[in-house]
């Protein structure tokens, strides 16, 4: 087990992030009462300021949040495939030998909070939105063996981008207009990566049987179309099955520990969520 024994959460805005809370019950669970686990707004400019002011010998890694998940890749001395092929690092760890290491944990986090929900066989599937989540969708579904996913978009611009990470990946991407995101939920699963509100009017528009929803809000919670799909049996996945499956992913990499106390970290989630 790794000797350093500090970690944190860097972004920007960060005041109102859950990652505290996961952490510091993970860190408990497992006995380790002398970590420590804080928060920094930090944006991209600050960065390589941050990083370079910091005791690495004191320091077993930083889980990182918008805007800094590509930022931060120049400044590492390695990046793993999964992070390299979705562009995006939330997971930074200081290794003994002195070097700084990126992985992303929201790709196998998502598979993770898939499985655990029994959704295995996705032979499609549809995914709302295009940035950083929506292409850690993309590679997560190509672990499970998605062969064809159709992409809901605004921009053309981010269309292109999502059939080249496709390509990358082994999955056949498909683009649609925005306008027509209610047609997702007929497919085995959707995946909705959109801010809070985009995607309401989609709600009165479902197909009677929905397929399964992973929508990555966590608050406000329920948003409306996993209200609605919940109301018509749909199996429902929201933004802390996420949050709780990469952060045990994440404190596995931190602490050395396997596997990571999941039942106590999503606890303090809900508990943390019910406060607010």
């Amino acid at each position: 087990m790794t000797s350093r024994h500090r970690a944190a959460v860097l972004g920007s805005p960060i005041v109102h992030s859950l990652s505290p809370d996961l952490h510091r019950a993970a860190f408990a669970a497992l006995g380790l009462d002398d970590w420590r686990y804080d928060r920094f707004e930090v944006d991209e400019e600050g960065l390589p300021a941050f990083l370079a002011g910091l005791d690495e010998a004191e320091w077993a890694g930083l889980s990182l949040t918008m805007p800094l998940k590509r930022a931060v890749i120049p400044l590492l001395d390695e990046v793993s495939g999964t992070a390299r092929s979705v562009e995006a690092v939330n997971t930074v760890v200081f290794t003994a030998d002195g070097r700084r290491t990126g992985d992303n944990t929201d790709v196998p986090g998502l598979v993770n909070a898939l499985r655990e929900r029994g959704v295995t066989d996705v032979p499609s599937a549809a995914v709302l939105g295009a940035g950083a989540t929506a292409s850690s969708a993309l590679a997560a579904l190509a672990l499970l063996g998605t062969r064809e996913v159709t992409v809901y978009v605004r921009s053309p611009e981010r269309a292109r981008e999502m059939a080249e990470l496709g390509e990358r990946l082994g999955v056949a991407v498909r683009t649609a207009d925005w306008a027509r995101g209610a047609e997702a939920l007929a497919q085995p699963l959707t995946v909705s990566t959109t801010p809070a509100g985009a995607t309401d009017g989609f709600a009165d528009a479902l197909p009677a049987e929905p397929g399964a929803l992973f929508d990555v809000l966590y608050h406000p919670w329920p948003t409306r179309l996993a209200a609605v799909c919940t109301e018509r049996g749909a199996t429902v996945l929201g933004g802390l099955d996420l949050l709780v499956h990469q952060a045990v992913l994440q404190d596995e990499l931190f602490t050395g520990r396997t596997p990571g106390p999941l039942a106590a970290v999503r606890a303090a989630g809900e508990a943390a969520l019910a406060a607010r």
